[in-house]
């Protein structure tokens, strides 16, 4: 079942790189802050590099001037996650977390059978807003659409 809109974010280890990998649970992610997560299907994929991380690249500040944390999640590896964000200028506190073996994305029940592309199970493009680890919001793509995920999008409808 996809998480709803009230409900708390599930418990589930996902891997970033500070001084090394590092495991982080996400409740010490998302209790006691707000804050925007974003997944994407693929890093290094078309849409996710040149639109949907840069997007939130781009308007970074304007999260952070909200008091807004701002998270993008893969199901890669914290490697390439590190890489991609290398590669597209990631400022430091827009957090890439990695869910290499999907285990965040299927508790969420957004997760993606991208197979027939070679990719296996992957999440699905969405964003979502939640305030101190309970879901406020959720805009999740329809196949092959970027529209409600996106960072302005997500900004837009923010609450005041």
């Amino acid at each position: 079942m996809t998480i709803q809109v009230g409900d708390h974010l599930p418990e589930i280890p996902l891997q970033r790189i500070r001084e090394g990998v590092e495991i982080v649970d996400t409740a010490s992610l998302f209790n006691g802050r707000r804050a925007v997560l974003f997944a994407v299907p693929g890093a290094f994929t078309p849409t996710c590099s040149e639109r949907h991380l840069p997007g939130f690249v781009e308007n970074f500040e304007a999260f952070r001037s909200r008091g807004i944390d701002v998270y993008c999640m893969a199901v890669n590896d914290a490697f390439v996650m590190q890489a991609w964000g290398n590669s597209q200028n990631v400022p430091e506190g827009l957090t890439l977390l990695a869910d290499g073996n999907g285990e965040f994305t299927r508790a969420l029940g957004l997760e993606l059978d991208a197979t027939g592309y070679g990719m296996g199970i992957r999440s699905k493009r969405f964003a979502l807003y939640a305030d101190h680890g309970v879901v406020r919001q959720l805009h999740v793509e329809a196949p092959g659409e970027f529209r409600v995920s996106s960072a302005e999008y997500v900004l837009e409808h923010l609450p005041a």
